[in-house]
Parts: structure tokens; C-alpha cells; sequence
């Protein structure tokens, strides 16, 4: 790709002044994109464009296909209100955001400090989590006004998720939720130079089922040379086979009476199709037979390795060089588990028999987890945190290392304060952090208003993006015999890779897709 001047860390001229300065920006700035112009707003020195379709709407004769690029408009199109969310299942409420809101759910939001096609800025582009069944790119803790501040162009989406975005469909492309967020990269490479971007300078990222997503993109020939950097936070390890897929697929379609086909499914109105997969998930025992570790932890979608959207898993992408190109940014929080423990009421009461289900079925080796942590609820906490997140994104950066790519490793150790500071450093403590969105969005509600928030959310907003405008987001590449990793705390410091026992344990374990467990399977 071309090194432009921010990719060597030159301060583009058009930075000279400040980025939140009001000085000659016009309150409802318009930006021309390919397919039509938009009219947006400005807010605290940030200019910022809202529900501007990258893609057709996924419905009527569009339905379960792969995403087609949007028609062109007459006019100024406003830019200043949110697209509808795509269909959402029942968790959080976050179904009630989707009832009567429209189809047109493939949208992009913009924020910039100076638009204008001169300005060359790195552009960060976020890919929401939500477990592949909930999420959409407007929701509060994801607004980018205080990082776009930092001097960088922010884009979040919205992409398909549960059977829209992910289920295997017969008739239909697999992963149609990551061909969106493909669609959603093409967008930005063929406008964001508009909006003050540099299309040669774009770091994606992504947390939970977003981290998963961005891994999941280096094992996709179709978003090569679509992004520069990749930020990967708390990616789940969690991949299926298609047999797999299409086993939870057949399940979901028998609640509504249908077969698991874009003939049967396309009749079906989208805000019934996030209810037979909640309707499945609450009766998730009866599968734990045939869908194995999915089973316990109700996980009904992920990015399905089909050999030509998702040509194999994002660690055997890296270990075979897919990498050596992009700098990569990994990292977890340290407690990944404790939220959702609390969350299944089960904080500071998980039984010896729980922990012993837990490791017997998530554990490379249980008795090193029961030598190495005493209670059984550490046992549980570290074996859940290990299995979903903390190893498969360890490993991330080990294949990239082991590859010849240049990666940097981090751990958020910094305690929640919320519920008493009960839920130490949870899953999803950092993006607020990350975003510097400390008191709008569920996620805030972990800060609990803490005066440490701003600085440990300034220290991180600091690298992340100094990673995204040079690569180099303030402490050492990691390398397999130091182990470097950036702590960020209150105090943050750089020590080797803190969870030394879990890395031994999992040494040798190899991360691949989920499979359908039959009868008479080992």
C-alpha cells in the first residue's frame, strides 16, 4: 500500500490547528460520496454523518443474499439521524431498538475533525460485538467524537447478525454478517478520502464478537488490502464448522416450522427470526449433546469456516503469513469471565460441581487449573476466560509473531469499580475506555463514576490511536522469548505476558472450528 505522510508519522498539515476548533467549519457540512451527497452536523468540534446506506436493504428479493451495493440518489441525502438496527435478539432489550425501524439496516456513521480530501487522516474503523446475535453501530458507548478529537476519522456500521447475519441458510452465502462488514470496508476505501480519511491508512477494530470479526478477516481473500492495521479485543475463539451451523440453523427454523432455506426463512418477517433463536437458546440443554462446547456457553452463531467466504480460522491465517502486511494491535481484559458470571447470578457462588463440569469440558488439562488456582471459583472464572477469550486472542499474537508480522500485545488490569469493584477487570470494561464514553451507554455503568476512569480511558484513546496513525502504540513489539505487554491500570506499566500459567496450559492447544458432535464421535 502507499505510505502516505500520517503512515510515517508526519502530522498532516491540515492538523495544524486543533481538531475540536470550530474556526471555518460549517455547522451542516456536506461530503459527496459515490453514490450521492449527505448533509451532516457538527458537534464539539467533530463533524459527524449518520445512516448513509453502504449496501441495498437485505430484504424482499435481497434476503440472505450477499450484500449488493446501494443505488445512487438525487440531491443532498441528511446524514444526521442513525440507521435502523438490523433484527436483534431479546438480550439487553436490545430487540425493542429493531421493532418498526425500517429495513434499511446496512449504514455507515462518519465522525471527522476535518473533512475534506486533503486532509489524509488515519481512519479507525469499529466493528461492534454482541455475541453475533445483538448490535448495532449507533448505539451511545460507540459515539466518536472524543476519539475522532484525537485526530483520526471514526466509522462505525451496522452489519446482519443472528440467522440474517450468520445461521446457515441453504441457498444463501455463509457469513453474510462478515460479507457486510467487507461491503462496509469497500465503502470507506472508495469514499472516506472525502470525510478527511486516508483510504491507504485504515486500522480496523473491533471488540468481543467485533475482535472475533476483525480476526475472522484475515482468513477472508475478499477483505485483503482492505485495511492497513487491525485492533483485535477480546475475540472469542469461537469458529464453527458448517455442519455445526447448520445443525443450530435447523433448529432455529423448526421453532418457526420451517426448514433451515432462503425459500422457507425469506416468508418469515426478520423480527420473528431473533425469537426462534432465543426460543432455542432458553431450551440450549436439549442440544448440548450434538452442539458440544457451543452448547453450554449458548452460543448459536459464530463465522462458519466454509472454505470460500471464511477459507479457514484467523490463527492458521496468521501462522500462514496472512499478516506480514498488517500490523496487528491484541489484547483482553483480565477478569474476561467475571461479568458474565454476574450476569447468570452465579457471582461468588459457583459450586464444586460447577467449576469440575467447567473444566472437564473447556480445560486442556483440569489438574493443572485445580493445582494452579485453589477455589472453585477461580477455577471457573480463569478456565471460562481462558477458553472464550483470553487464549484464542493470546494466540492471535503468537501466530502473527511466529509468522514474521509485527504485533503488540496488551491486558486491561485496571478493576471495574462498579458493584463494588466486584467484577474486576471485566469483558467489555475497555470499550468505554477505549471510546472515552464515560458516562452514556450500558457499558458506563461499570465505571460507576470513578475520577480513574479518565485516565486510565485517556491512556488507552492515547494508543490506540497512535497505533492507528504509525503503528507503534507506545511499548515494545512482542516477541516469543520477552513477552512484552503493556498493562494499563491507573498505572500502567510494560512486564512479560502476565497470565503465565494459562499460556503453559493452553501451549499446544490448537484453536479450531466448533464441531457437530454425533452419536458414537469421540
Amino acid at each position: 500500500m502507499t505510505r502516505t505522510p500520517a503512515a510515517t508519522g508526519v502530522r498532516p498539515k491540515s492538523l495544524a490547528r486543533a481538531p475540536g476548533d470550530e474556526h471555518d467549519r460549517p455547522v451542516h457540512p456536506e461530503v459527496r460520496t459515490s453514490a450521492g451527497s449527505v448533509r451532516g452536523t457538527t458537534e464539539h468540534g467533530v463533524s459527524a454523518f449518520r445512516g448513509i446506506p453502504f449496501a441495498e436493504p437485505p430484504v424482499g428479493a435481497l434476503r440472505f443474499a450477499a450484500p449488493r451495493p446501494v443505488r445512487a440518489w438525487d440531491g443532498v441525502r441528511e446524514a444526521t439521524t442513525f440507521g435502523p438496527p438490523p433484527p436483534q435478539a431479546g438480550v439487553f432489550g436490545m430487540d425493542a431498538l429493531s421493532e418498526d425501524a425500517g429495513d434499511d439496516w446496512l449504514t455507515v456513521n462518519v465522525w471527522s475533525p476535518d473533512p475534506g480530501p486533503s486532509a489524509g487522516l488515519p481512519v479507525m474503523v469499529w466493528i461492534q460485538g454482541g455475541a453475533y446475535t445483538i448490535g448495532t453501530g449507533s448505539l451511545p458507548e460507540y459515539d466518536g467524537v472524543r476519539l475522532a478529537r484525537h485526530g483520526v476519522v471514526v466509522v462505525t456500521f451496522n452489519y446482519r447478525v443472528g440467522l440474517e447475519g450468520f445461521a446457515q441458510v441453504d441457498g444463501a452465502p455463509a457469513n453474510r454478517g462478515l460479507l457486510d462488514q467487507v461491503a462496509a470496508l469497500e465503502w470507506v476505501r472508495d469514499n472516506i478520502t472525502a470525510f478527511g480519511g486516508d483510504p491507504d491508512l485504515v486500522t480496523v477494530f473491533g471488540q468481543s464478537a467485533g475482535g472475533g470479526s476483525v480476526a475472522a478477516l484475515f482468513g477472508m481473500p475478499r477483505a485483503r488490502g482492505l485495511f492497513r492495521r487491525a485492533i483485535v479485543q477480546s475475540a472469542p475463539g469461537t469458529f464453527f464448522t458448517p455442519e455445526l451451523a447448520a445443525d443450530i440453523a435447523a433448529a432455529c427454523a423448526a421453532e418457526l416450522g420451517f426448514r433451515p432455506t432462503v425459500a422457507d426463512l425469506s416468508t418469515v418477517a426478520p423480527a420473528l427470526l431473533p425469537a426462534a433463536s432465543d426460543a432455542v437458546t432458553a431450551d440450549i440443554t436439549r442440544w448440548a449433546p450434538r452442539w458440544g462446547q457451543a452448547a453450554p456457553r449458548s452460543i448459536l452463531f459464530s463465522p462458519v469456516v466454509d472454505g470460500e467466504v471464511l477459507v479457514t480460522t484467523p490463527w492458521r491465517a496468521l501462522a500462514e503469513g496472512a499478516g506480514r502486511d498488517v500490523d496487528l494491535l491484541a489484547g483482553h481484559t483480565r477478569d474476561e469471565q467475571r461479568l458474565l458470571t454476574a450476569l447468570d447470578g452465579q457471582l461468588g457462588q459457583v459450586t464444586e460441581e460447577q467449576a469440575a463440569t467447567a473444566l472437564a469440558t473447556f480445560a486442556p488439562d483440569p489438574d493443572r487449573y485445580r493445582e494452579a488456582f485453589p477455589s472453585a471459583e477461580q477455577q471457573y472464572e480463569v478456565v471460562l476466560s481462558d477458553w472464550l477469550f483470553r487464549m484464542p486472542t493470546y494466540h492471535l499474537a503468537v501466530a502473527q509473531e511466529a509468522a514474521g508480522g509485527r504485533v503488540h500485545l496488551y491486558e486491561l488490569t485496571w478493576p471495574a469499580p462498579g458493584m463494588g469493584g466486584a467484577l474486576g477487570a471485566c469483558h467489555g470494561l475497555d470499550v468505554p475506555l477505549v471510546f472515552g464514553n464515560l458516562t452514556s451507554g450500558q457499558p458506563a455503568a461499570l465505571l460507576d463514576g470513578s475520577p480513574e476512569a479518565e485516565d486510565v480511558s485517556s491512556a488507552m484513546r492515547t494508543a490506540w490511536t497512535a497505533f492507528a496513525t504509525h503503528g507503534d502504540p507506545g511499548w515494545p513489539v512482542y516477541d516469543a522469548t520477552r513477552r512484552p505487554t503493556r498493562l494499563f491500570d491507573v498505572r500502567s506499566t510494560v512486564t512479560t505476558y502476565p497470565e503465565e500459567t494459562s499460556r503453559e496450559i493452553w501451549r499446544e492447544h490448537t484453536f479450531g472450528p466448533l464441531p457437530l458432535v454425533l452419536p458414537g464421535s469421540p
